[in-house]
C-alpha cells in the first residue's frame, strides 16, 4: 500500500475516494526509562530509549491507519498527517495519531 503525505501520487490518478482513515497509539513511559532519560538530559545527548518508543508508536499508528484503509476498500492513503501529543497529568503518556484519505489508484 502506498502511504504518502502528498495530495496525489505521481503517475497514479485517484479513481475513487474511500474517506478519512486514522490510526492512534498511546504509550506510557516507565519509571526506569524516565530515570535514564533524566540522566541523559543532565549530561546531554539523545535519549535512545524514548526515540525507540516513539518510532514503534509511529509505526503502529501508520499500520492501524493502513488496515483501516484496506477495510474500506482503499489501496493507498494520501494526505497523511502525523501528530504527537503528551498526555496525562504529569506528561507520562505519549499519543501518536495519523490520518489521511483512503483512495483507490
Amino acid at each position: 500500500m502506498i502511504v504518502t503525505t502528498t495530495a496525489m501520487i505521481e503517475g497514479k490518478p485517484v479513481r475513487d475516494y474511500k474517506g478519512i482513515v486514522t490510526g492512534e497509539v498511546i504509550v506510557g513511559a516507565n519509571i526506569f526509562r524516565d530515570l535514564f532519560a533524566g540522566i541523559r538530559d543532565i549530561v546531554g545527548g539523545r535519549s535512545g530509549s524514548y526515540e525507540d518508543v516513539l518510532a514503534r508508536a509511529r509505526k503502529q499508528a501508520l499500520e492501524e491507519m493502513e488496515a483501516e484503509a484496506k477495510r474500506v476498500g482503499g489501496n493507498a492513503v494520501i494526505g497523511v498527517d502525523i501528530d504527537y501529543e503528551v498526555l496525562g497529568s504529569n506528561g507520562s503518556m505519549l499519543m501518536v495519531s495519523c490520518s489521511g484519505t483512503a483512495v483507490v489508484v
